[in-house]
């Protein structure tokens, strides 16, 4: 998309007017509605994993249910208040996500239930919605390049847009699966570093005599 908006000067227009087509249904939306659940019940008991996870985000999930719950985490851990299957609860509570559901006993158990890796279903998560949102972004620039209202302009520009929020997803989806640095490394990396500016000579100045 880049070499064809190159090769067209950019002029004032609309975006396309195409209607965005419906997302699929996850075809194993049963599955990815457990590890779901598993992350809550995870993230619940261990908090702390919260914060190794700001790369996971509420549009991630497939359930709004389960977006609604992780917000309410997210937000409690950025307060540094408490986190328990009932802080979460009433946190969703005072958020209206408890519409969306019909038993809050449901809701605890599941919150309850033992924890496991919290990191790697988060993975598992976002890499469902990284192949979710492909699909979902190939099926948008079909529909533009399918409507003969579209100019190629329209095109380029929508089509652009489309792919820009894939790439947001799949730099979360780097951050994720990149490992980080230790402290150790990280300490020994800037002590091996060279420091800016010019470096100190090992050679004596030349004494000039007269």
């Amino acid at each position: 998309m880049d070499d064809v908006a190159a090769a067209f000067p950019p002029h004032s227009g609309s975006l396309p007017r195409t209607p965005a087509p419906p997302p699929a249904p996850p075809h194993d939306g049963e599955e990815a509605a457990q590890e779901e659940r598993l992350l809550l019940a995870t993230a619940t008991a261990r908090p702390a994993d919260i914060e190794k996870m700001r790369w996971l985000t509420a549009q991630d999930f497939t359930r709004p249910l389960h977006a609604g719950l992780w917000q309410c985490l997210t937000a409690l851990v950025r307060r540094r208040a408490p986190v328990d299957p009932v802080t979460v609860l009433w946190q969703a509570q005072q958020r209206g996500v408890l519409s969306r559901t019909g038993d809050p006993k449901e809701l605890l158990g599941f919150l309850a239930e033992p924890d496991v890796s919290a990191p790697c279903l988060g993975e598992r998560i976002l890499h469902r919605a990284v192949l979710a949102t492909a699909h979902h972004t190939g099926h948008r620039i079909e529909a533009f390049t399918d409507d003969p209202a579209n100019t190629l302009y329209q095109l380029i520009v929508g089509s652009r847009r489309a792919l820009a929020v894939l790439l947001a997803l799949r730099t979360r989806w780097h951050q994720a699966t990149t490992p980080q640095p230790t402290a150790r490394s990280a300490r020994r990396t800037a002590k091996a570093a060279p420091r800016a500016g010019p470096q100190p000579t090992t050679t004596p100045p030349t004494r000039i005599t007269r």
